[in-house]
């Protein structure tokens, strides 16, 4: 069965960081896209980072300089590092494959000082 759970999140103020987790089961995620995408109250979903088998790494705008995602083949887990948080950036983040919508419950991420 494949599984994700994401873990990490919580409150911090503005300009603290976080660094998310993602583990992985019934699947090798690193033979896969693997992407964090984010959900804001009363919002849709907002995708924020991607990272390919080969390495390769993109993301949004209003991310980019200030979030880096990595992942630990050995543990099969992906990260997402957060620095220079701002209160936009609260929302509830997942991770999911490339291609597939959220099916795990995420981790809330609340910047509020």
């Amino acid at each position: 069965e494949v599984q994700l759970v994401e873990s990490g999140g919580g409150l911090v103020q503005p300009g603290g960081s976080l660094r998310l987790s993602c583990a992985a089961s019934g699947f090798t995620s690193s033979t896969y896209a693997m992407r964090w995408v984010r959900q804001a109250p009363g919002k849709g979903l907002e995708w924020v980072s991607t990272i390919y088998p080969d390495g390769g790494t993109f993301y949004a705008d209003s991310v980019k300089g200030r979030f880096t995602i990595s992942r630990d083949n050995a543990k099969n887990t992906v990260y997402l590092q957060m620095n220079s948080l701002k209160p936009e950036d609260t929302a509830v983040y997942y991770c999911t494959r490339l291609g597939t919508i959220p099916s795990s419950q995420g981790t809330q991420v609340t910047v509020s000082s």
